[in-house]
């Protein structure tokens, strides 16, 4: 956004000062212009006045002379022309003041001075326009006019006289160019500083921090009218959430004494259970006593894992280190192995305070479910990190690897196993709002069965040192 408001504040910056020195180059150009013709009408004046003189008294030897002495100092030629078009006499002979005549480029101007008027100035002279100034003064006036005196003055010293004062109306412009310029920086920042904000606020609601809350007392009317909205707006997204997590707390604890104790009663009832059909029912109602048991644990244990919020920096190795003997000590419980194959110095961003909790359920989904021997956590260095948990038991069908982060869903084969079905899910959802990516894929290589395991994605931490 500070780079669009720059793009807009930059060209204004520019037009502002185009605004006051291109029209005042305009203006000296035609100051310039008019000042030239001043003195070529000044000089065609004189000639004027010698040639109607040299005229009547028909010498026009000194007057011929004059002329050629002016295009000598001042390279500028001068004829007489006679009202039927033919040239009496100039600064050179009649056939070079024929060709000046011919290449004259607006015979107005002679033919209005035959009319014994005096041309109109010229409009301004460009740099960019090769064609000579031409002054025309007849000599004369009313019915009485003898001739025409053409003076045709070469602009290239006008063009030149021009061309520097422009020069030195640029270099002034940069001036305030350079102040427009700078100052552009610092007021974009200042206009954007209350975006910049809520900006922040937004990443750190997209990041899970639903405690954000962003000042409302500045800025522009619209924007405070934002702010206040998108206060709200967290205020109540935040309460809600509290409201569910609450709820699924509290329900789950709330359910808990409850049903521990009709579990207790149907086991009682064991001793007064005198036929077949009824010690099955009653070994029934104990079996989904005890999955509704292991189901309330399961949701308690989801809540707590999706109450992570926000992203931080943290060393897989030193995460691993505060819960491999758990897992270990775990593992040996089921006869299973657990391996970890962590580099030191493996810094990611993951879900703030998370990372030992997502990679716990994993470890647990590979302890209950896998039905194999072995489990592995590895991590490989690269942009993303990789952070697997693998192990070598009987795994999934590919085609249910999609289904597997799917909310309370179970693959036929486990049915019957402790878990909601919601930990995977979970884990996924968390890992995608830290900016990674949780994948279902096959377990340890090299074994007879398939195995099964999850590669978590996270974007590295980047050595900012010098």
């Amino acid at each position: 956004m500070l780079r669009r408001l720059l793009a807009i504040l930059l060209p204004v910056a520019f037009v502002i000062v185009a605004a006051v020195f291109v029209p005042l180059g305009t203006v000296i150009a035609q100051q310039r212009t008019q000042e030239v013709y001043v003195d070529r009408l000044g000089d065609a004046g004189r000639f004027a006045a010698l040639a109607r003189t040299a005229l009547e008294t028909d010498r026009l030897d000194p007057l011929a002379q004059e002329m050629v002495r002016y295009e000598e100092l001042y390279g500028i030629p001068a004829l007489v022309v006679a009202p039927d078009g033919q040239v009496i006499t100039g600064s050179g002979d009649r056939h070079r003041m024929r060709d000046v005549l011919d290449e004259v480029p607006d015979p107005r101007t002679i033919r209005a001075a035959m009319a014994g008027e005096r041309p109109a100035p010229p409009s301004t002279v460009w740099p960019w326009n090769p064609e000579p100034l031409v002054v025309a003064e007849p000599i004369g006036r009313d019915s009485e006019v003898a001739g025409a005196v053409v003076v045709v003055a070469p602009t290239q010293a006008l063009d030149a006289d021009t061309l520097q004062v422009w020069g030195l109306l640029g270099l002034l412009s940069i001036a305030p160019l350079t102040v427009l310029a700078t100052a552009s920086l610092p007021l974009s920042r200042w206009v954007l500083r209350p975006i910049r904000k809520l900006d922040a606020a937004t990443t750190a609601v997209a990041s899970g921090d639903l405690d954000v809350h962003v000042d409302a007392e500045r800025g522009p009317p619209e924007l405070r009218r934002l702010t206040e909205s998108f206060n709200t707006m967290v205020g109540v997204v935040r309460r809600a959430l509290d409201r569910q997590r609450s709820f699924v707390s509290e329900a789950s604890h709330q359910l808990r004494n409850p049903l521990a104790s009709l579990r207790l009663s149907v086991e009682n009832l064991a001793p007064h259970l005198d036929t077949p059909e009824a010690r099955e029912a009653h070994e029934v109602a104990v079996d989904e006593a005890a999955v509704m048991h292991r189901m309330l644990n399961s949701l308690l244990a989801a809540t707590r894992l999706e109450s992570v919020t926000g992203t931080e920096a943290v060393e897989v190795a030193e995460v691993l280190e505060s819960r491999v003997e758990r897992w270990k000590a775990l593992g040996a419980a089921r006869g299973i192995t657990v391996g970890t194959e962590v580099p030191a110095g493996v810094r990611v961003y993951a879900p703030a305070g998370g990372l030992g909790s997502i990679l716990d359920e994993l470890v647990s989904n590979a302890m209950r479910l896998s039905g194999g021997t072995r489990v592995v956590v590895e991590a490989v260095p690269g942009d993303p990190v990789s952070i697997s948990v693998l192990d070598d038991g009987d795994g999934l069908p590919e085609d249910q690897y999609t289904a597997a982060l799917d909310r309370f869903w179970r693959s036929p084969q486990h049915q019957n196993t402790e878990g909601t079905g919601l930990g995977l899910a979970i884990v996924a959802d968390l890992v995608r709002e830290a900016g990674g990516r949780l994948t279902p894929g096959p377990g340890l290589p090299g074994g007879e069965r398939r195995g099964f395991g999850v590669v978590i994605t996270l974007p590295p931490v980047r050595d900012t040192g010098d």
